[in-house]
């Protein structure tokens, strides 16, 4: 499997959480879009009324026959985000009732973001914030000047007499999607106590918590955030984004973190990539004799999979990967639209511009001739043939010298969804082991373009095309041999950890 248009979405989730998080910008002479006057509930209007068009021309799940419901799925976003249009009088009510509209597909490939970078919402807390331990929320960073919090480690029974499990689901679930992902409740749930101007939820009175073996109800005392709640959050969160690196240890094993697979020829990332595969193919040699290899994907959202299959090639050889093959998908179906045409044609434009691999721009190629011939054709589709040939199954994989002569773990977080993905179910099936936490997950729709909003406030991210018989379904997610309970963000404990996996 191939995807090389697919942004970093997990980013793009993220943005949309910390612009609705972040403290008030410098002012200027002129207001900045978010803040001049508008009729929001007019704006919602337009800008849920353009969301659907999009989808309806892009997205290849309107016409899948395979997935009836995700027609009607659509139809009833719209329909919900217009009755919130009714009462909507600010930017609060806008913007939640698009993510809401947004979630409603359980597609994590389907995300939104502001298109101004700098704004957001001014926040409340109680006092204090919950995260999921295992499957619990539990209370893990609170005011320690306010002795009517409750404590570190407090259990969450229930807040005005709705039990926690349910709340969770109202209050985060509905706006972020995909909550029966242990990854998106990692990764959003200190949400449950924080309140941005969202006026289709209200601020709970009383609730109680479980601790020491006794339950105590707490009346909720709701105020502005302190000025370090994002430090707080990220580390509730252990989210990190290593450096690209190649690190070679005392040991012997080889340490190797690539933090995204942008797959923009024009950008930084791309360069970054470009030379740690480099890198990699000059200590080829050396990573192959090492008594472990680790690749860390530890921040990593996703980007072009043709990072991961290059990376797999320098380790374990062209012979030993075709001796042992992913399950091969069917096919891939393209929604033939001008927007996805349009899309592809800007990428092979950068492509050409930067001199790009021969290999994606014929891919590029590809994809243009194929759709346009069938819109000239009338077809909702292209069909290409999977870029993976079918084994065949009747005859013995053909021998291949095993070249890695250590181990070789994948580390993963909560943050690997799109290519990272992709990279886990290759470099598991070829040989490695995933350690880490367990990923977040994609659904078969993939290779996403963005459209601004008709308002220009907002953006989104839409799919363009379907695999056809994917091994890995929709929303599963990768799930690790060896699972680290303790701070993923700290490198030395990862190390330490992964080596005591290490035979002796």
């Amino acid at each position: 499997m191939k995807r090389f248009l697919t942004a970093s979405v997990a980013c793009l989730a993220m943005a949309g959480a910390t612009q609705a998080l972040a403290q008030d910008a410098p002012t200027t002479d002129a207001p900045k879009p978010m803040l001049q006057p508008r009729d929001w509930s007019a704006t919602l209007i337009q800008d849920a009324t353009g969301l659907h068009d999009i989808m309806i021309d892009s997205h290849p799940g309107v016409h899948d026959p395979l997935n009836p419901q995700f027609r009607a799925r659509l139809d009833q976003g719209l329909a919900a985000a217009l009755e919130r249009a009714k009462t909507t009088t600010d930017a609060g009510g806008w913007w939640w009732a698009l993510r809401a509209y947004v979630a409603s597909f359980e597609d994590g490939h389907v995300q939104i973001s502001m298109t101004q970078r700098d704004f957001g919402f001014p926040t409340r807390w109680p006092g204090f914030l919950t995260v999921y331990g295992g499957a619990d929320q539990v209370v893990a960073n609170r005011d320690d000047a306010d002795p009517a919090a409750p404590p570190l480690g407090a259990r969450l029974i229930d807040c005005d007499g709705v039990d926690a499990a349910t709340l969770a689901e109202q209050r985060i679930g509905q706006f972020r999607g995909r909550w029966f992902l242990e990854a998106i409740q990692a990764r959003f749930g200190d949400w449950m106590f924080l309140s941005a101007q969202n006026p289709w939820q209200t601020e709970m009175k009383t609730c109680r918590f479980e601790a020491a073996g006794s339950t105590k109800t707490y009346a909720l005392d709701w105020r502005a955030t302190p000025d370090d709640l994002n430090e707080r959050r990220t580390r509730l969160m252990q989210s990190v984004k290593p450096d690209f690196a190649l690190k070679h240890f005392d040991d012997g094993g080889f340490w190797i973190s690539t933090p995204t697979f942008n797959g923009d020829p024009s950008s930084e990332n791309y360069a970054e990539l470009t030379a740690l595969v480099a890198d990699m193919k000059a200590k080829q040699d050396a990573l192959r004799a090492a008594p472990y290899v680790v690749l860390d994907l530890r921040g990593n959202g996703g980007g072009s999979s043709h990072w991961s299959q290059l990376m797999a090639q320098v380790l374990w050889g062209d012979d030993w990967m075709a001796a042992h093959p992913e399950p091969a998908i069917e096919s891939v179906d393209w929604r033939a639209s001008d927007g996805n045409i349009a899309e592809i044609s800007a990428f092979l434009d950068k492509l050409r511009a930067t001199n790009g691999q021969p290999e994606l721009i014929a891919w590029a190629e590809d994809a243009i001739n194929g759709m346009k011939a069938a819109q000239a054709a009338g077809q909702i589709y292209w069909r290409s043939a999977n870029d993976e040939k079918p084994a065949d199954v009747a005859s013995p994989p053909p021998p291949a010298p095993q070249l890695m002569a250590g181990r070789v773990y994948v580390l993963t977080d909560s943050s690997c969804g799109s290519a990272c993905l992709d990279a886990v179910d290759l470099w598991k099936t070829v040989g490695a082991i995933q350690v880490g936490r367990e990923t977040s997950a994609d659904t078969v729709y993939m290779e996403i373009r963005e459209s601004v909003l008709p308002s220009g406030l907002a953006e989104i991210a839409v799919p363009m095309k379907v695999y056809r018989g994917r091994a890995r379904g929709n929303n599963v997610p990768q799930r690790p041999a060896h699972v680290y309970q303790g701070d993923i963000t700290d490198e030395a404990a990862l190390q330490a950890f992964i080596r005591s996996l290490e035979p002796r």
